[in-house]
């Protein structure tokens, strides 16, 4: 099987989901799935097809998509199964992960940010 996703791969994922999580999750047929939905949520969220326009985005708003597509997906291997550490971990992680989301999005929604990303 191979990468399926557009703006981020499995190792970039698995590198975000840290240590000790589930070996079922964290691989790369389960993150193929999430990272679709990420991309999908991206793309609604900001009312911009990013996936269609990839190729044509310049490094910074594709680092961007990297950042935030990453994070939802290691978000979602880490939610699948969090028995491997403690809930202070599992609930920080996610709390990081959470506020690159955020920053993430808020950049790419970002009427100045659009010109550039537009323009790019």
């Amino acid at each position: 099987m191979a990468d399926t996703g557009i703006f981020a791969t499995t190792a970039e994922v698995q590198a975000k989901v840290g240590a000790n999580m589930s070996a079922t999750y964290n691989v790369e047929a389960y993150i193929n799935q999430f990272m679709a939905e990420a991309e999908s949520y991206i793309n609604a969220e900001c009312r911009y097809n990013y996936s269609d326009a990839y190729a044509g985005l310049n490094a910074d708003v594709k680092a961007i998509l990297k950042m935030v597509a990453s994070s939802l997906a290691a978000m979602d291997v880490i939610q699948a199964d969090p028995s491997g550490v403690s809930r202070a971990e599992y609930e920080t992680r996610l709390d990081v992960l959470n506020y690159k989301v955020e920053i993430g999005i808020k950049q790419l929604k970002e009427k100045q940010t659009q010109t550039f990303i537009n323009n790019a």
